[in-house]
């Protein structure tokens, strides 16, 4: 197997192995990133960011609308896993990931709420699965036996393919034969034309510079497959929450503000204010990945959050026995109490 892939076991191990925080750790977080329980409430925020891109509170702080909240850039995170890891044991105040594995850290005890949402799916922003122009995958059958390439396994991309086969009429003992492997995301062009995996997984600009080399074609898309829809949402721990509501309320309101920013303002002029924030912060990034940019696809208005958006992968990751039958309600997951945007 080349050099590329991980297995699905090892793969798999580790993502599970990623989230299964226990409540012990998650008390033993930071006095600082939690509030320390002192009578004044955190106004700068601790997070993680992303290499040459533009998060939805980086955006927020630059547009103005953090009012007296502040952000400390603390590193750049591996995964959206790893994202909500750091919020949930006190490493930074909030973090970002798919709903899937939001669930599956609340499920390992972590005192955790969603507060808004934070990307997702739309005609601009959104996840393709791969074949070769010549390739005879054509159906959900036909992918039976074949290796599908993604980021990550456990997560946002093998949700959606087994929804895919599922809805397209696979038994789950056919299902089990088709194999997720993981492809880092540069490497997946080039695995699927070296025919080292039948099918790909490509977004952003990855995928928009691969259909522009030709000779590769849809199987599916997820926002075909589902329509728009959020897919992740920013975290924080019950306790922060509690201890510091109207700093809660600020970051919240300013990132939907954000969102409805991004979703109105001309595609030149958000790519332009992208790129003027990532060079005014010094990191030495790369801001070609920019040009590129469409959407965050954030499916709702300000980034609300509905029941159905954690329902399906609550139904998703029964079904998998990876949690247990109503061990949650979608409304036990998240909240949209301290969105006012739209409010007045």
């Amino acid at each position: 197997m080349p050099a590329a892939f991980t297995s699905t076991t090892t793969s798999r191990r580790q993502f599970l192995t990623l989230l299964g925080i226990s409540a012990a750790a998650v008390s033993c977080g930071t006095a600082t990133a939690n509030g320390g329980g002192s009578g004044a409430q955190v106004k700068t925020l601790k997070y993680q960011g992303a290499v040459g891109s533009v998060t939805l509170p980086e955006l927020a702080l630059d547009l103005g609308y953090f009012e007296d909240v502040k952000l400390e850039w603390v590193g750049n995170t591996i995964s959206g896993p790893q994202d909500i890891q750091s919020a949930a044991t006190g490493q930074t105040h909030f973090g970002s990931a798919f709903n899937g594995a939001v669930i599956k850290l609340a499920a390992g005890k972590a005192p955790i709420k969603a507060v808004i949402s934070s990307y997702g799916s739309d005609q601009h922003s959104y996840g393709g699965y791969y074949v070769l122009e010549d390739s005879p995958i054509r159906s959900a059958r036909d992918l039976i036996g074949k290796k599908v390439g993604m980021n990550t396994l456990g997560a946002h991309y093998q949700a959606l393919l087994d929804i895919y086969l599922s809805r397209n009429g696979l038994s789950k003992a056919d299902a089990t034969k088709v194999e997720a492997l993981v492809v880092p995301p540069v490497n997946t062009e080039q695995a699927l034309r070296a025919k080292q995996i039948e099918v790909g997984v490509l977004t952003g600009i990855l995928r928009d510079k691969a259909l522009a080399t030709g000779g590769i074609r849809p199987l599916f898309t997820d926002v075909e497959l589902l329509g728009p829809f959020s897919a992740g949402t920013y975290i924080m721990t019950e306790r922060f929450i509690k201890q510091n509501p109207d700093t809660v309320r600020t970051f919240v309101t300013g990132v939907a503000k954000a969102i409805e920013w991004a979703r109105t303002t001309p595609r030149e002029e958000a790519v332009a204010r992208m790129t003027e924030i990532v060079k005014k912060r010094g990191r030495d990034e790369d801001t070609a990945a920019l040009q590129y940019w469409r959407s965050y696809g954030v499916a709702e208005t300000g980034g609300r959050i509905p029941d159905q958006e954690f329902q399906l992968w609550l139904d998703w990751l029964g079904e998998r026995g990876e949690i247990k039958p109503g061990q949650f309600k979608p409304s036990d997951l998240y909240t949209n109490e301290f969105n006012g945007y739209g409010k007045g």
